[in-house]
């Protein structure tokens, strides 16, 4: 499938994809929408110095950028693990220029090392930081060790309304550790009621730049 690459209203770049008339980011501002959702929302809140994030939707790789250089800044031990159907060709991944606005040095490294790490191995971005980098569909993923927090980045429910289902989102809850969380840029009634359906307590946030809310769903363990 084609992509463009697009400037959005912060300056960072997203892919927009002509086919299904879809951004892979907010236009608002691809780097304030990661980081507000991903990071300030979900890493930051996390209890512990050592924990499993599990993205759906690796895409352009600028969360687990921002994850791992949030991991270097705060300490925190992080294994990685980024499932992605359709890899954003390197050569693109190579102009988004997501370095130049994040205020660390380490920043080109660490999103050089992203870019070029292998697929389905464990590869050491930063020593409290591994990723691994699946070539699936979540719908035939299967992963035994579990996660404290995922980010659900995939592209909205009117593109791939496959993902956003219950039968999806249990086996999200599946994947939780006791009292994990799920982030998402998507604060959709159905999609919240459908989260509720499968288990999960569901909070309602403010939203990052263009978006009135965004969504923290945490594992009830006493559901399931």
């Amino acid at each position: 499938m084609k992509l463009e690459l697009r400037k959005t209203a912060d300056g960072s770049n997203t892919l927009y994809l002509p086919e299904l008339d879809e951004h892979y980011h907010s236009f608002h501002g691809a780097l304030q929408e990661a980081n507000h959702v991903f990071i300030q929302n979900g890493l930051l809140n996390q209890k512990k110095t050592s924990f499993r994030v599990l993205e759906v939707g690796f895409g352009t790789g600028l969360n687990a950028l921002l994850t791992a250089c949030a991991s270097s800044r705060m300490g925190y031990t992080i294994d990685y693990v980024g499932i992605e159907a359709n890899p954003v060709p390197i050569e693109l991944m190579e102009k988004m220029d997501y370095p130049r606005l994040i205020n660390d040095k380490n920043a080109a490294v660490y999103y050089e090392q992203i870019i070029h790490s292998k697929w389905s191995a464990i590869n050491s971005i930063h020593p409290k930081f591994q990723l691994i980098k699946l070539k699936e569909r979540v719908e035939d993923t299967y992963i035994a060790k579990k996660f404290d927090l995922i980010y659900f980045d995939a592209f909205g429910p009117r593109v791939q309304h496959e993902i956003w289902n219950v039968s999806i989102l249990k086996k999200m809850y599946s994947f939780l550790n006791s009292a994990g969380e799920l982030v998402t840029y998507c604060a959709k009634g159905q999609f919240k009621r459908d989260l509720k359906s499968s288990g999960f307590e569901v909070f309602s946030l403010e939203g990052p730049p263009g978006k009135r809310e965004m969504v923290r769903a945490r594992k009830n363990k006493s559901v399931f």
